[in-house]
């Protein structure tokens, strides 16, 4: 059957439009990428193992720590969190929390739990439990990458009475409601929370969600078992709401592209979110399904270093932004559900704004720039500035494929990007040592202050440069409850993000299941993270 769908790119309506609600989260809205499961009209059938195939181990399932996609595929399922988005309409809906209410500015959120739900150690999830959790992901800092940043601000956090969270920062945090929603706010036991950050990465803790780790073997793979008795499920985010319906889910680790096609192909794994363009036709029909769902958030982007003398110099990094000719790498080296980057956001991200004329293949713009900058053409088409080549380095550990196609495209400019892959844990230390010229990467966030967490000086500061009105753009929507307000400081910082090229997009990122047809309900949630609780697998 065929179930592979696309959305057209469009304006991304405000997640955050009725933040200072009183309850239950209305008025939301984000574009889904349209129907994202196998269709089925059968009952789900209980029991069962789904095998799916994931590239590369972080060495971390621990959903308060991990960062990788890869990883956060077998987390998310071992947590619930105080709120779901609902994958259709963006809504912020409830989960652990049946209500909430907001204040005016969006610097106080006050959460009332459902009653009965439980670790999976037994202890009740209470606010205690609530505010255990969130002072132990600040606690871990760096460790909570993404965590942490979504409570920076934070004041306090109290229990006034067992089923009544009150979370207070000390400044506006329009983006918190939607944050509560992602699986680095995901609640685990407050034992886990004792837990030496190896023991929790090894999967040693317990959590709120609908599976527990039940094996993980780094570099192998890792085994979830249905959690029995989980009756928690969010109702406006989910189809049912009791038990997950298979016994177990099986991460395996095969990091070659041809290997995991020929598995899936042979019935060894049931699905895979990593199927190479080359062998993802063989899977659209003939006993399979595929699904698709542009990643909202920052998108592939290439970070420069701006500490470094040579990409210091704007006019060398907007001719690098000029030169990169984004259709051609999406048309050449991606599939053609791939989208070239039309904005540092992806089109799935509310307040979402294209600046396709900021992002035009413009090569001999950037030639001019070059050459108004002192680069020189040299003998062997790389450009030269007193006797040195106009020369740098990209630091990566994603598949080299459109880099490489930007390398070939930059040096028809006279720019020579070397690259340089290494493995996630070397880049992750580069990237906190300031250690490159450029990084590259992006970040998934169904919310536009992810903006603000990557290149505000107040925040990470990928650029590692110093402070510009685009620092003050990006510290005021997170303070701004007005949704027209937050929209056109969002849009103005994304504007001088490019004009600047603190950020130099080059194509967005998209996640493609790829399954048998016995696999179904196998979805994305609104971040487009893996959603197992609603899946199943019958017989062939």
């Amino acid at each position: 059957m065929r179930t592979l769908h696309r959305h057209a790119p469009g304006t991304a309506l405000a997640v955050t439009a009725a933040l200072a609600l009183s309850a239950c989260a209305g008025g939301a809205t984000e574009p889904a990428e349209g129907d994202s499961t196998s269709s089925t009209s059968a009952e789900p059938v209980r029991g069962g193992d789904l095998a799916f195939a994931i590239t590369v181990d972080s060495k971390c399932v621990d959903p308060q720590q991990v960062g990788n996609n890869d990883a956060i595929a077998i987390a998310r399922q071992t947590v619930a969190s105080l709120t779901a988005q609902n994958p259709e309409s963006g809504e912020i809906v409830p989960w652990l929390a049946e209500s909430w209410e907001v204040n005016d500015d969006a610097s106080q959120f006050t959460f009332h739990l459902v009653d009965g739900a439980t670790y999976a150690d037994g202890t009740p999830i209470d606010a205690a439990s609530v505010k255990t959790n969130f002072e132990a992901i600040v606690a871990l800092g760096a460790k909570a990458s993404l965590g942490s940043t979504y409570l920076v601000d934070l004041e306090s956090v109290t229990a006034p009475d067992p089923s009544t969270v009150v979370v207070d920062f000390s400044a506006p945090s329009a983006q918190f409601l939607q944050a509560t929603s992602t699986f680095s706010l995901g609640l685990l036991s407050p034992a886990s929370a004792a837990l030496s950050v190896e023991d929790r990465c090894a999967g040693k803790f317990d959590g709120s969600g609908p599976f527990v780790v039940q094996e993980y073997t780094v570099d192998q793979r890792a085994v979830l078992a249905r959690r029995d008795g989980y009756t928690w499920g969010a109702a406006g985010a989910s189809s049912h709401t009791g038990e997950a319906y298979l016994d177990t889910v099986t991460f395996t680790v095969i990091p070659e592209a041809g290997v995991r096609a020929g598995s899936l192909a042979s019935g060894q794994i049931d699905a895979t979110a990593a199927i190479g363009t080359a062998d993802l036709p063989q899977f659209d029909g003939n006993g399979f399904w595929l699904a698709y769902r542009a990643n909202p958030g920052v998108v592939f982007n290439l970070y420069p270093n701006e500490s470094r003398p040579l990409l210091a110099d704007e006019r060398v990094r907007v001719a690098v932004l000029k030169g990169i000719d984004r259709e051609e790498v999406t048309g050449t080296v991606l599939t053609p559900l791939d989208e070239p980057a039309s904005a540092a956001l992806a089109h799935t991200t509310p307040l979402y704004e294209g600046l396709d004329e900021l992002l035009a293949y413009d090569p001999e713009g950037a030639k001019e720039l070059l050459e108004g900058a002192g680069w020189v053409e040299g003998p062997d088409g790389i450009r030269v500035k007193d006797g040195q080549p106009l020369s740098t380095e990209v630091t990566f550990w994603q598949v080299k494929d459109p880099l490489e196609l930007v390398q070939q495209q930059l040096r028809q400019i006279g720019f020579d990007l070397r690259l340089n892959q290494v493995t996630i844990a070397e880049a992750t230390a580069a990237s906190a040592d300031g250690e490159y010229d450029f990084s590259y990467g992006n970040l998934t966030r169904s919310d536009p202050d992810i903006l603000r967490n990557l290149f505000s000086v107040n925040a990470r500061n990928t650029n590692k440069r110093a402070a510009e009105p685009v620092d003050d753009l990006l510290d005021q929507q997170a303070a701004a409850v007005d949704p027209a307000e937050r929209q056109r400081l969002v849009t103005e910082a994304s504007r001088l993000l490019l004009e600047k090229a603190h950020s130099i997009p080059v194509v967005e990122l998209s996640t493609t299941i790829a399954a048998a047809d016995t696999v179904h309900d196998l979805k994305f949630e609104a971040s487009t993270r893996l959603d197992f609780y609603d899946a199943w697998v019958s017989q062939p």
